[in-house]
């Protein structure tokens, strides 16, 4: 997958929606930067960037993912081959369900994931140096270009959804622990069972994460 690097941007995935959009780029590919000025986040909400963190977004036909990833759960697929490479690095973050980078209690990073067509595309924001208040600092000093390439390779093995799901699911309890509410508090992750395409089952509604 091809890796473009930015001096600065104001959203990765915004930028390579319109790359796609005019042939720019061609899928697969990368865009990266260290300096993203209106990044965003989920639900409509803005991403806040500081100057030295990481921050990219990539582009993947949707022939290429694997057969049993249900695109409503392609945030929790992504993040937890992100994990895998970071924790591989020592680092000891956790994902809270369904996109989330948490270091005990502090959020250090997130994901998005959009269709556009046939193509998905997913943006990641993690802070590798600073973070504003009340969020933290991933705990491992890391080069970002080496681990975006480790990365985007773990994504081309198409590892199976059923493989990377059976693993996430013995660490979800890290949820009920540290975070037991949703943000918007429609449920308690105390009420909540996993279900095996990632959704949540709460007072009988089943709930993707959708992002």
């Amino acid at each position: 997958m091809t890796i473009y690097w930015l001096k600065s941007v104001d959203s990765t995935q915004s930028y390579l929606k319109e790359a796609l959009k005019s042939g720019k780029y061609k899928t697969p590919c990368a865009i990266a930067t260290l300096k993203q000025t209106n990044g965003t986040g989920s639900r409509g909400n803005k991403w806040i960037s500081l100057e030295g963190n990481l921050f990219f977004s990539f582009a993947i036909n949707k022939s290429k993912l694997p057969n049993d990833l249900k695109l409503e759960s392609a945030s929790i697929y992504f993040m937890y081959l992100l994990k895998e490479v970071l924790e591989s690095q020592g680092s000891n973050l956790w994902l809270k369900w369904p996109n989330d980078f948490y270091l005990k209690d502090k959020k250090i990073g997130g994901c998005i994931t959009n269709v556009q067509g046939d193509i998905l595309i997913c943006g990641i924001g993690i802070n590798a140096q600073k973070a504003p208040e009340n969020f933290g600092v991933i705990d491992i000093s890391f080069e970002p270009y080496k681990i975006l390439q480790m990365y985007l390779k773990s994504i081309e093995k198409r590892i199976s959804w059923k493989q990377v799901f059976s693993k996430y699911k013995l660490e979800f309890e890290n949820n009920i622990s540290v975070v037991p509410y949703v943000s918007n508090k429609d449920f308690s992750f105390l009420d909540a069972k996993m279900m095996n395409d990632g959704s949540l089952m709460c007072n009988g509604k089943r709930i993707y994460s959708q992002r």
